[in-house]
């Protein structure tokens, strides 16, 4: 086959082009089961024993602080409390949360549910399994499926509400006696002499305590007010998330994500429930039609709706005529981290992506397993510059999972994207064609977006092969100067929009980590 030749060339080709790419940009590192009525009833779910003692939290109690009880924040005071550390869980507010992201798992991000101990965490929710994508363009689909064939009947995609799963987590974490959930406000990181030594928070009752560990780590969510002083925040928001809630209606692929490459940007419908499919409306930029005055409402009807897939478009009116609707902004953030004696930033606190692909909590999870295996070895944490120093490597170990999801993020968002740019149109329309050849132009990609396949190069080739299966679409049977131009525009345009991300991700880290010094690191003795 024609198709099968060119993408053979380009692969063979290409490898060259970014083993030489990679040298030449690499760069350094710069481096929670207590029931629910418990919660709801008490605010919090253990108190801490004498914080009505004093302003002071004894250090000595303490082996890890962790700031934040989202996904990242309770998945890791769970896997540091079963390996024995004593860990004391401060959040902000223990009502379940309700947000219209942070509700896809990949396949990926489950097997480190599995892998951490806590897959039991989506039962009990109306979790729903989820085996691939549907892909709509212009009247077509095409279905994506997850490569599961050699994986347990168990491993799939879940969706559900993400405040049902926190809580879940949440109740995992307490459910060990080593592990201390607080309802109280951190207002900043306590520091000697450039090492945390700890936090200073406001309980529930507005008391001011200071709470000392060894470790802290920092996962307040995207919007953090403490990562200021751990990292250099280069926060991008090109979108806004529109989030409606659909009810008695089925998604044309049952147990599927959907995923319309609409005008003027993507749309998405999956299942969070039993009777309930979320429907997520990207608007580019940072401000979206006001929900108040009916601006959203017209919007939603008279853009969105006619892009909407027939089978949904009568309960998506529904929904619009209900006005449930929410916003989010859809942050971007590449990992930049101060290493800090005595702190670490994790989840959206230190790493956010588009969340058009749903690949946050399986970064976020892929992160907390990195961390336990480092810290493993550490009878303690006392030696906050050795454990910095050891830590380095956090940074780059999490590089395979976390560039190839967050590249694969930002790329395809670009792609989705309507454009008035022939060359963009065609590399989009090319991305819609390849998807649907099937096979390896279907699972490789695939793989890739779920986290079953963490190939950063993997990622790259198949991008540029989506860029020359374009082009060759344009230059068969007979090529025309001017489809000639639109091809050499649609290869700088595909390298315009990858390269960029690889850059703020780390070439040498992200393709060549055995070669950064850090990785090499051993656990620093104990004392």
């Amino acid at each position: 086959m024609v198709y099968q030749y060119i993408v053979g060339v380009v692969l063979a080709s290409l490898l060259g082009f970014v083993l030489s790419y990679s040298f030449r940009s690499g760069k350094k590192i710069t481096a929670t089961r207590a029931s629910m009525d418990q919660i709801k009833r008490n605010g919090f779910v253990k108190t801490l024993e004498n914080s009505t003692c004093g302003p002071e939290i004894a250090g000595s109690t303490t082996d890890v602080i962790i700031v934040g009880a989202g996904v990242a924040g309770a998945a890791l005071a769970y896997t540091l409390g079963k390996d024995g550390r004593r860990v004391h869980l401060i959040e902000r507010d223990l009502t379940e949360p309700d947000r219209i992201v942070g509700e896809l798992l990949q396949p990926g991000g489950y097997l480190k549910l599995v892998e951490l101990g806590l897959e039991d965490c989506v039962n009990e929710i109306d979790a729903q399994n989820v085996y691939g994508y549907a892909l709509y363009k212009d009247g077509r689909n095409t279905r994506l499926p997850y490569p599961l064939e050699n994986l347990s009947p168990d491993v799939a995609g879940r969706s559900f509400h993400n405040g049902r799963f926190i809580q879940r987590l949440r109740e995992k974490a307490t459910s060990l006696t080593n592990v201390r959930l607080e309802q109280g406000t951190v207002t900043a990181l306590l520091e000697e002499k450039g090492t945390v030594k700890g936090v200073h928070y406001r309980t529930k009752t507005g008391q001011e305590l200071t709470a000392h560990a060894p470790l802290t780590v920092v996962c307040d969510g995207c919007f953090s007010n403490l990562r200021r002083s751990l990292c250099k925040p280069m926060v991008d928001i090109p979108s806004c998330f529109v989030g409606l809630v659909l009810e008695n209606c089925d998604l044309p692929y049952a147990n599927h994500g959907h995923v319309v490459l609409g005008d003027p940007s993507p749309i998405l419908f999956y299942p969070i429930s039993g009777t309930e499919i979320r429907c997520l409306v990207d608007v580019p930029g940072q401000k979206v039609p006001s929900v108040a005055n009916g601006e959203m409402s017209q919007y939603l009807k008279t853009v969105v709706a006619p892009q909407v897939p027939p089978e949904l478009y009568n309960a998506f009116i529904s929904a619009v005529d209900k006005g449930n609707i929410k916003s989010m902004p859809n942050r971007s953030m590449p990992a930049a981290p101060h290493p800090t004696p005595g702190a670490l930033l994790m989840g959206d606190a230190f790493n956010m992506r588009h969340p058009l692909t749903g690949g946050g909590m399986t970064v976020a999870l892929s992160d907390i397993a990195v961390l336990r295996d480092l810290l493993s070895p550490l009878r303690n944490l006392n030696d906050a510059y050795s454990l910095c120093n050891y830590l380095e490597s956090f940074y780059t170990l999490r590089k395979p999972v976390a560039s190839t999801i967050n590249t694969l993020a930002g790329a395809l968002y670009k792609v989705f994207c309507a454009s008035p740019d022939p060359a963009r149109k065609e590399m989009r329309q090319a991305c819609f064609d390849y998807l649907s050849l099937g096979g390896v132009f279907s699972t490789g990609p695939v793989s890739l977006l779920s986290g079953l396949n963490p190939r950063p190069l993997s990622l790259v080739l198949h991008f540029f092969a989506v860029a020359v299966y374009g082009v060759g679409r344009l230059l068969l049977p007979f090529p025309s100067p001017k489809r000639m131009w639109i091809g050499a525009r649609l290869i700088t345009g595909a390298s315009g929009i990858i390269f960029p991300i690889i850059k703020a991700e780390g070439v040498r880290q992200m393709f060549f980590p055995i070669t950064v010094p850090a990785y090499h690191r051993s656990a620093p003795p104990d004392h």
